[in-house]
């Protein structure tokens, strides 16, 4: 009988990696990154223990011959040092990769900082100059790929980070990088869906339709339903590239925040939350259930359009959805020539974003020309879901106060904003800040706040944030791109338009329904001041509100109703009742005035006992103020009235509270106050010496 001898060695051999959870699906981006970082040559204690068991070949009589304790070590050293080879050929490769990328980077990036430097120093920091080093720094980062493209477009966002000029000019930074071959994009679907291209489409576009920096899209037709689709398909190699590069600019941020004290943002935090957004972009699944939530927050509306996504036909490099037919907002020609009107589109957009931004604070983040196309029947359609944000709650109210203070021109309530919008930390202190508002909203202010061109506002508030220690938050940067960027595409159309005029019936009808205490104070704060109502505020916000086709007037005032009938309502309801009184009074009064002069002439000279002034002993200018006010209580009604859905039963709850023990005391406080209204009237009336006719 034969034996068989066998060993056993055991062998481990590891380099260090980056830890991942048991049983997920390792991620390959930054391979490059992973090799630069963890390989090195292993120390001499490496150990290395062989595992290898190892069966005799078979002899041809059928004997064995047993491998010895000898052959086997030397088979064990011989694998090691192979290996151990191996991970230095490798350490070797990634570190000049790490070596070429980071002398590209350095090179091209210090030679900027150097000129920028230098002309601060000899005090050229003219406008002029500053525009064109934006120019250069815009021309470097499009040169060095995808990922300073994509550092550029957020830098263009940071009024805190960058002057006017180089916001403005990174702008323009535009997603377009050459095509990659489209033998490896359709390499990469079959890859990724598992499936041979002409299995999954009838047709395929054979070039890309369009292109960007972290892929290409394809048209196509599905083979199961003859849909049209859009294929996006990742660029090749576009992770471990972006990898590369944040490892690098990480590493510099690490040296910035040691060694850089002016400097006072973490500048690695600043880079790790970056990183993290174009990585999300990069998973197209991620993409795909943010298209999916966008659609069911905002697709409600008929004039919005999201495409549908195909998740049969969809991986993390590959996206199928439904294809749109439709032009660029920016092609105002053709557009036009499909008998639409970009403005109405436009509006359409405003109207969206803000429900975006204030209402359900999930918005689209990059709603460039090419992310929004006109379709022929004139609905706004949505694309490109990679890069999408969120505005806290807390913000979006803080927000719409924010512009209430504004219209009040309260520079100091404006300052305190900050804080709720997470700009400043609780401990700076705001008063050198609301000279800087006051004087340049003073300035800009010299019409109406609705006529104010939004990019003035942007900078304008942009000089004021580059001067404080201010920390705009990734959200509200991304606020200010997106309706700069609808306010830039309405001014093809109309050179006058104003983005704030368009919002104001959002925010009007936000302010009159919307419960929230926050807005409810708001809303109080800007109808009353120093004690009395302003009317004209209110008549104003009803004539806005009713632009907005979801306003209902049976909603409007209800919250300051609320407040007004409840505990916390007594400083209201002092304000009320004093209000009261003076419209009750001018209604009176005015409804007697309206009497007299409609009384025949041969009456006149009895009623008023031979006065040419007629018969109250009011000066013209009293008159006037009192028949302007009663008027503008009559249009109120008259708004609220031939409002859509408007209920009789919005005053239902001022009739129920009249029955309430607390409500009565209300009731009481309004009639006592208007008895003695118009008793002090009627004295005066009596004692008071008439005005000569004309008299003012």
């Amino acid at each position: 009988m034969a034996t068989t001898t066998s060993t056993t060695a055991a062998v481990s051999f590891s380099l260090p990696s980056p830890p991942h959870r048991r049983g997920a699906r390792r991620r390959r981006a930054p391979s490059l990154l992973r090799a630069a970082s963890t390989a090195a040559p292993p120390s001499p204690d490496l150990s290395i223990q062989l595992s290898l068991r190892a069966s005799p070949p078979a002899s041809t009589n059928g004997a064995a011959t047993a491998l010895g304790p000898p052959v086997a070590a030397s088979f064990a050293r011989d694998r090691a040092e192979d290996l151990q080879a191996e991970a230095r050929a490798m350490a070797r490769a990634a570190g000049a990769t790490v070596a070429l990328r980071a002398a590209e980077v350095l090179s091209e990036l210090t030679s900027f900082g150097v000129k920028v430097l230098l002309d601060e120093r000899r005090g050229e920091s003219s406008s002029e100059r500053r525009r064109a080093r934006a120019v250069e720094l815009r021309t470097i980062l499009t040169r060095l790929g995808p990922t300073f493209v994509k550092i550029g477009q957020g830098l263009s966002t940071r009024p805190d980070l960058c002057p006017a000029e180089y916001l403005e000019e990174l702008a323009e930074l535009q997603d377009s990088l050459p095509t990659f071959p489209d033998e490896e994009a359709f390499a990469c679907i079959e890859r990724e869906l598992g499936f041979a291209l002409d299995s999954i489409y009838s047709t395929i576009s054979p070039s890309p339709i369009a292109a960007a920096s972290l892929g290409q899209v394809y048209k196509a037709r599905l083979k199961y339903s003859e849909k049209l689709v859009a294929v996006k398909v990742q660029r090749p190699g576009i992770e471990d590239a972006i990898g590369l590069d944040f490892y690098l600019l990480r590493g510099l941020g690490f040296l910035i925040n040691k060694y850089v004290d002016i400097v006072t943002s973490d500048v690695v935090a600043l880079m790790d939350e970056f990183a993290r957004r174009v990585f999300q972009e990069l998973n197209y699944v991620q993409e795909g259930q943010n298209a999916r939530r966008f659609k069911k927050l905002y697709a409600d509306k008929q004039d919005v359009l999201v495409p549908d996504i195909f998740w049969d036909y969809t991986s993390a490099k590959v996206l199928t959805m439904e294809w749109i037919e439709g032009v660029k907002l920016n092609q105002q020609a053709v557009i036009e020539s499909q008998g639409l009107k970009v403005l109405d589109l436009v509006n359409i957009g405003i109207q969206c974003s803000l429900r975006q931004l204030l209402e359900y604070g999930y918005f689209h983040a990059d709603p460039h020309p090419g992310n929004i196309l006109a379709t022929p029947e004139g609905k706004l359609a949505f694309l490109d879901f990679g890069m999408m944000s969120e505005t806290p709650e807390d913000a979006r109210v803080a927000i719409i106060g924010h512009v209430v203070h504004l219209v009040n021109r309260d520079y100091e309530a404006m300052a305190r904003d900050y804080y709720a919008l997470d700009f400043l930390e609780p401990d700076v202190d705001v008063s050198p800040i609301v000279p800087a508002l006051k004087n340049f909203f003073d300035d800009a202010l010299n019409a109406t706040v609705s006529e104010l061109n939004f990019k003035t506002i942007v900078d304008g508030l942009g000089a004021v944030l580059y001067q404080y220690p201010f920390n705009v938050p990734a959200y509200y940067a991304l606020i200010l791109r997106s309706l700069t960027v609808l306010e830039g595409l309405a001014l093809y159309a109309d050179p006058d338009f104003k983005v704030l005029a368009a919002s104001y019936p959002y925010f009007a009808k936000r302010l009159l329904t919307d419960p929230n205490p926050y807005l409810r104070d708001a809303l109080i704060e800007l109808l009353f001041k120093d004690g009395r109502f302003r009317w004209n505020r209110l008549e104003n916000l009803l004539v806005q509100g009713r632009q907005d086709r979801e306003f209902a007037a049976k909603d409007a005032l209800q919250p300051v109703l609320k407040l007004l009938l409840g505990p916390d309502g007594e400083e209201l309801r002092v304000l009320v009742v004093k209000e009261a009184v003076r419209v009750t009074e001018a209604i009176t009064i005015g409804t007697l005035i309206d009497s007299y002069n409609a009384a025949p002439a041969f009456l006149k000279p009895l009623i008023s006992s031979g006065n040419p002034a007629g018969p109250f002993k009011f000066s013209e200018a009293e008159q006037e103020q009192m028949m302007e006010l009663r008027d503008q209580v009559f249009r109120v009604w008259g708004l609220l009235r031939s409002s859509n859905n408007f209920d009789p039963s919005l005053l239902q709850p001022i009739v129920q509270v009249l029955q309430e023990p607390e409500a009565r005391v209300l009731g009481s406080r309004v009639a006592g106050g208007v008895t003695q209204r118009l008793a002090a009237r009627l004295l005066q009336q009596l004692l008071r010496t008439p005005p000569a006719p004309g008299s003012s």
